[in-house]
């Protein structure tokens, strides 16, 4: 399994690049978002990836967080959804635009993808729900762990590496979900209670999460 390859870019297409690592071309095949985000030719670049293998095709796909390799792990993993689907609606939406549209049980949002009609999304919303914390929960501590993939010389030393910033309320989200579901929440409703509350206050730290999420979660009328 190629995990991560870290090179320089010899060409760019629009879907895909060759990253040359020590003379060894590798063709990764990205979506739209993050292929606006690479560098030009003759940078370099490193990138998580997952290599596809089948009887007659190797591809291999590359993303710049594990966070969005995840997604398309479990993206991939629904019926109907094969590896263009999910670049798509990665490339769409990005990989926290896909955690709250799936929270939030927003299959319309994720019908804007390219390619993907409105009994595709709803079966990656419905699938996939409950897988949707976990996601959001890994966002906060691997930004901090990892981050973004910072591409360093291959031949030259590395300068020192600029911690990555977090979104504001990452840390709060997963401890929100944490808390929730020690509430007896399920996993999908807590999760949708916290994007949805998140959304509202970006700046919002874990206790005004967890009561504006219960505020959503209690039983209207």
């Amino acid at each position: 399994m190629i995990g991560k390859i870290t090179g320089r870019i010899d060409y760019r297409a629009p879907d895909h690049l060759l990253i040359d690592v020590r003379g060894v071309g590798y063709l990764v095949y990205c979506s739209d978002r993050t292929m606006a985000a690479l560098p030009g030719v003759g940078e370099v670049v490193a990138l998580f990836t997952d290599l596809v293998v089948r009887e007659d095709l190797m591809q291999l796909f590359g993303f710049q967080t594990l966070v969005e390799k995840e997604w398309h792990r479990l993206l991939t993993s629904v019926q109907g959804v094969g590896a263009k689907a999910s670049l798509a609606i990665l490339g769409a939406l990005g990989p926290d635009g896909v955690s709250r549209a799936i929270a939030l049980g927003d299959w319309n949002a994720v019908k804007v993808a390219k390619g993907v009609g409105p009994k595709i999304a709803q079966r990656v919303v419905l699938d996939l729900k409950d897988k949707a914390p976990g996601v959001m929960a890994m966002t906060g501590t691997l930004a901090e762990a990892h981050g973004e993939v910072e591409a360093t010389e291959v031949t030259e030393p590395a300068s020192p590496k600029r911690r990555p910033v977090a979104p504001p309320n990452q840390s709060a989200q997963s401890e929100a979900l944490s808390a929730l579901g020690n509430l007896g929440y399920g996993p999908g409703d807590a999760a949708g209670a916290v994007a949805q509350a998140a959304g509202e206050m970006p700046e919002a730290e874990t206790p005004q999460l967890i009561r504006a999420a219960l505020k959503l979660l209690a039983p209207k009328g």
